[in-house]
């Protein structure tokens, strides 16, 4: 059996000790000894820059703020989906996190921080969504896990009522807010509809073998003609009415 080698660790601004490990040819990062994200799951993470960019990647000069690098992926997917023209700033509040991204886990990903479409802000991606005023016409939340924070304690000020009006005010007209989720949050997605505001969740997989949707992207805009289309698969499945037989 191959071993775990642990590459480095960093501290968050919690205080909490933040790992980057690699087995075999897997990559993760674990917080205080609970693996947050690793390489081997990440159809979730493709999953949400889909959603998210879906009524806005054929604009012209798209701008996308990404909230949360991770390992990649969901940086990746957008520059992907959006043309030439387009621009994505990513806002990553851990320096080493990028640092990592830049030096060891690139390639996972075809080192999407080299595109040139890129730009990084070792920032609080709140504070980038509050000096945006109609800047970007999509904004991709990957932070903390979703609305049950654990990495920082400010973060969860990002999916509070506040919080997520002020990501709409930074979106364009007809912009799109999506968020990734670990779980399924009835409360939140309870919460954004008494704002008055549109929001469709999607149950995505974690990665794209898996049978079960165990993750959740929740996207989330002024009017309901710019969220994602539900596909037939994702749509709620109503019993079925049972038949009274005919009399014969």
């Amino acid at each position: 059996m191959k071993p775990t080698i642990k590459i480095d660790s960093t501290q968050t601004p919690d205080g909490k000790t933040m790992v980057l490990c690699k087995h075999d040819r897997d990559y993760s990062i674990a917080l205080d000894g609970q693996e947050i994200m690793t390489s081997r799951e990440t159809e979730s993470e493709l999953e949400l820059a889909r959603l998210g960019c879906d009524k806005i990647k054929n604009r012209p000069r798209p701008k996308v703020l990404i909230g949360g690098l991770g390992l990649g992926f969901t940086l990746r997917e957008t520059l992907d989906l959006l043309p030439g023209n387009g621009q994505v700033v990513v806002a990553e509040l851990l320096p080493d996190l990028v640092r990592w991204n830049r030096e060891v886990l690139g390639e996972l990903a075809n080192h999407p921080l080299a595109d040139k479409r890129v730009v990084v802000k070792s920032r609080d991606v709140r504070k980038v969504i509050q000096e945006s005023n109609g800047a970007f016409d999509a904004i991709l939340l990957d932070v903390d896990n979703g609305p049950n924070a654990m990495t920082h304690g400010e973060n969860a000020k990002l999916y509070s009522s506040y919080g997520i009006a002020s990501a709409l005010q930074a979106l364009r007209p007809g912009g799109c807010l999506a968020i990734w989720s670990v779980t399924a949050d009835a409360h939140f997605e309870r919460r954004v509809r008494r704002n008055g505001l549109a929001v469709r969740g999607f149950r995505v997989r974690a990665y794209k073998a898996s049978k079960s949707r165990s993750r959740t992207v929740w996207t989330i805009a002024q009017e309901a003609r710019a969220l994602p289309s539900r596909p037939e698969e994702d749509r709620p499945r109503r019993p079925s009415k049972k038949r009274t037989p005919k009399p014969s």
